[in-house]
């Protein structure tokens, strides 16, 4: 199992390089920012100095989106720091979130994300692609190579991880959720004619070691509350799409949102965030890793069972450093 590390790229820059490279020592193998330019700092700046000041480790947005940028100015970013670095970056992908909604702006439709996907890996790649109805190539790509990896919870986003995605991004990480969505995603990608193993997995959840006491453990919960406010904004657009009870979106996800108000992005994947008290402490359990570092080893070796290749831990709480130290320690070793 790989593991990487998630974060925001709040100011000051200088502070999530370092973090990155102690990750790189630590044994992560990616390192991953949010993608929201109002709301933080503009990540692919930063990536150029998180690949320069690393060796290995691969970089990414979680995730970006086909609006906030034309798929031409993606492309050629990810293949100018391929070209610099040696291919040493990942697409992660979605619809668009808060860079979108926090703008006044709706999530890009499946298939625009579709031709977005598609376009950016080929140029990116060095292949013809067409933009808004113009061809274009990049003719200065020379070997780069873009895996694509797509954000998805619904039915139709984890039928289009299947048929066309490199990678399937899982933003938590409960078990029954987890092997529910990547059996659908399998079965597309089979039903597609691709290999459905061919498909990475990457499950991404907060994660916060404690000493096993209760203090800690409700303290670790009220750090990563804001979890399940972020991910309830897209089951909520699921609900209103399916309703709540559906043979397509397992209740097991839906069930917990039924006392959310309403999502104020300016709090945004912060703790304290005061538009998640709606989230109860089991959907923090089951969403995200609480608990001693051989808890977190338990669950870990339970999703990768279930076909988890990649582990990337979302550090937005009040002990960053701990947790690279800790995972570096006690539980990469192990797995």
């Amino acid at each position: 199992m790989d593991f990487g590390l998630v974060l925001q790229t709040d100011p000051p820059a200088s502070t999530l390089v370092e973090r990155m490279r102690s990750a790189e020592r630590a044994g992560f193998s990616h390192g991953w920012t949010f993608d929201s330019c109002v709301l933080w700092q503009e990540p692919f700046v930063i990536y150029s100095r998180v690949l320069d000041q690393t060796e290995r480790m691969v970089v990414g947005p979680m995730v970006t989106n086909p609006h906030t940028r034309t798929w031409e100015v993606t492309a050629s970013t990810f293949a100018t720091l391929n070209d610099m670095y040696g291919n040493r970056t990942v697409c992660g992908i979605g619809r668009g979130d808060s860079a979108m909604r926090v703008a006044g702006r709706r999530p890009a439709t499946l298939a625009r994300l579709s031709e977005a996907m598609h376009a950016i890996k080929d140029l990116a790649e060095g292949r013809e692609a067409e933009v808004d109805g113009s061809p274009m190539r990049f003719p200065w790509v020379r070997d780069g190579r873009l895996p694509v990896w797509m954000g998805a919870y619904g039915p139709k986003a984890l039928a289009l991880v299947g048929h066309q995605a490199d990678g399937f991004i899982l933003q938590l990480a409960d078990p029954y959720l987890t092997e529910w969505m990547v059996k659908a995603v399998r079965e597309a990608a089979a039903e597609a004619g691709r290999r459905p193993d061919d498909v990475t997995v990457c499950v991404a959840a907060p994660a916060y070691v404690t000493d096993g006491g209760a203090e800690q453990r409700a303290h670790a919960l009220e750090q990563c509350r804001w979890f399940g406010g972020m991910v309830g904004n897209h089951v909520a657009d699921l609900v209103s799409r399916y309703g709540e009870h559906s043979d397509v979106v397992p209740e097991a996800l839906t069930a917990y949102i039924k006392e959310r108000e309403g999502y104020d992005y300016r709090h945004h994947g912060r703790t304290g965030n005061p538009d998640t008290a709606f989230v109860p402490d089991e959907i923090v359990d089951r969403f995200c890793l609480i608990g001693p570092a051989e808890a977190h080893v338990e669950k870990l070796r339970r999703l990768r069972e279930l076909g988890v290749d990649q582990f990337a831990v979302y550090a937005m709480h009040d002990d960053i450093d701990g947790t690279i130290d800790a995972y570096g320690k006690h539980v990469i070793p192990a797995l």
